[in-house]
């Protein structure tokens, strides 16, 4: 088609002008995806989605930005745009091209992580895109040198040691926290158990205790997931494991005494150890 043809269509109201470079075909508002290929296509030459923007092209779910995030080469002329936000960068890194120009996934998470408005924003963030198999553990762990100085460049690392281990929610980022708090040793976390009905996660072991903890988020209460959750549990102490329960709510209200009970639950598990070398 020609320019001319292009304007016959917008003249007579069958299409509509979206920026200098962007049409639309039809009118009405722009579809989620359509508004990511225009936000790309009017930053500037080089424009990439970047952040969370990049994530929900790659399946990001629950959650819901406030502007796209897009980035492009420092040195290149950039065109303001609202509900964007842009970040002028040295260097872009990996950039997928099948689709909308966008960072990879392991930078893009990183890069959204730094962006968040709050510290509990980014580690949200960080959990979901593990916990959505959207980007491999150890694809994120060995990203980890590209986070940039800035104030919250440490809570990430820490965070991302813990998640790349095992943890896949926040409760499980604040029991590791609490933790570390207390002087606690490290436990194995997202620990594989085959039993009679079938394979299970345990969010939190101590392998050489045989103490167990379950940190249970809000829809454990849902439905028959406390039935669910029962039996799952007969089935881990029937084993002679040891299961400490603690419900989100729980650890938010009462994380002293919630995590007293551990403290004496590794106490006993360990003189139980102790008393079995002896006999």
């Amino acid at each position: 088609m020609t320019r001319a043809d292009v304007r016959t269509e917008i003249e007579a109201g069958r299409w509509m002008r979206r920026g200098r470079h962007t049409v639309q075909i039809g009118t009405g508002d722009l579809s989620p995806e359509a508004t990511l290929w225009q936000a790309v296509w009017e930053s500037g030459s080089g424009a990439i989605l970047d952040g969370v923007s990049a994530l929900l092209v790659c399946g990001l779910t629950g959650f819901t930005p406030r502007s796209v995030d897009v980035a492009m080469p420092d040195r290149n002329r950039r065109h303001r745009l609202h509900g964007v936000r842009l970040h002028r960068r040295r260097r872009l890194g990996p950039v997928a091209r099948t689709g909308i120009p966008r960072a990879s996934p392991e930078h893009a998470a990183l890069r959204a992580a730094q962006w968040a408005v709050s510290d509990r924003q980014a580690l949200l963030i960080l959990c979901l895109v593990v916990q959505q198999r959207i980007v491999h553990p150890d694809r994120l762990w060995a990203s980890r040198t590209e986070l940039t100085p800035t104030r919250r460049r440490d809570l990430l690392l820490s965070a991302l040691q813990d998640i790349c281990a095992g943890a896949r929610a926040l409760s499980e980022l604040d029991f590791a926290a609490l933790l570390r708090e207390r002087g606690l040793p490290e436990p194995s976390r997202q620990v594989v158990r085959e039993l009679s009905n079938g394979r299970v996660y345990l969010d939190v072991r101590w392998d050489d205790l045989g103490l167990v903890v379950e940190i249970d988020g809000g829809h454990h209460a849902m439905a028959v997931m406390p039935v669910d959750d029962a039996l799952r549990q007969n089935d881990v102490v029937l084993t002679g494991e040891t299961v400490l329960r603690i419900p989100i709510l729980g650890l938010r209200l009462q994380p002293g005494r919630f995590m007293d009970q551990v403290e004496r639950g590794l106490h006993m598990m360990r003189q139980r150890a102790g008393r079995r070398m002896a006999g």
